[in-house]
């Protein structure tokens, strides 16, 4: 039996479950602010609380990861898993942050299948992270994450051309296409994780 002098340490994995549970809150709380019209603008505030906490997370990692003289990933592994899952939550703070700076009346068609599409993301980003630590039960959720990515991907360009054909005002265009590129960039940042964790499981195999 191999002996190790100096423990690895394990915490990491209980940190991105930490941070997973953040994503899984805010894009529900997105899809609850584009619930209704006019969307709920005092969400966005709830958001940014949680971005904060993405924020405080995923710099412990890399503060601890310095300290750490053993790792159960690659040290580049670990540092691209957190800031990959922290890119996800600054683009959903960031679309929060655009329906209340613009104040649009109504919710457009495809906005609200997008963040519907977000949150999906996000609980199959949580399943993959259940099972990085064992390596099992992670391709599925890795495979459906690429699933909605590419869904996102269709109902964005229907939802852009839509705005387009029906939209007259020009600067409801701009904000409408602003809020849909974010969102689209969301699903995204959602893929990117999947990526990192899929190199991560290759290499640990």
């Amino acid at each position: 039996m191999a002996f190790r002098l100096i423990p690895k340490e394990e915490k990491f994995y209980s940190d991105f479950l930490a941070i997973a549970d953040q994503l899984k809150l805010g894009a529900q709380l997105l899809e609850e602010m584009l619930a209704p019209d006019p969307p709920c603008f005092d969400k966005a505030e709830e958001i940014k609380e949680i971005e904060h906490r993405c924020d405080f997370l995923s710099h412990d990692v890399y503060h601890r990861l310095h300290r750490t003289f053993v790792t159960p990933l690659d040290r580049e592994d670990i540092h691209e898993l957190a800031r990959s899952l922290d890119d996800v939550m600054d683009e959903i703070d960031a679309t929060a942050g655009y329906v209340r700076l613009y104040r649009v009346p109504t919710v457009r068609f495809g906005v609200r299948d997008l963040t519907r599409i977000i949150t999906a993301c996000t609980v199959a980003i949580r399943r993959a992270m259940e099972g990085l630590e064992s390596r099992k039960n992670v391709s599925e959720p890795l495979v459906e994450i690429n699933r909605l990515e590419n869904e996102a991907d269709r109902m964005h360009l229907q939802a852009v051309s839509q705005l387009l054909d029906e939209e007259t005002d020009a600067i409801l265009v701009f904000k409408w296409k602003e809020i849909l590129d974010r969102l689209e960039d969301a699903t995204d940042r959602c893929e990117d994780v999947a990526d990192v964790i899929e190199g991560v499981i290759l290499k640990n195999a």
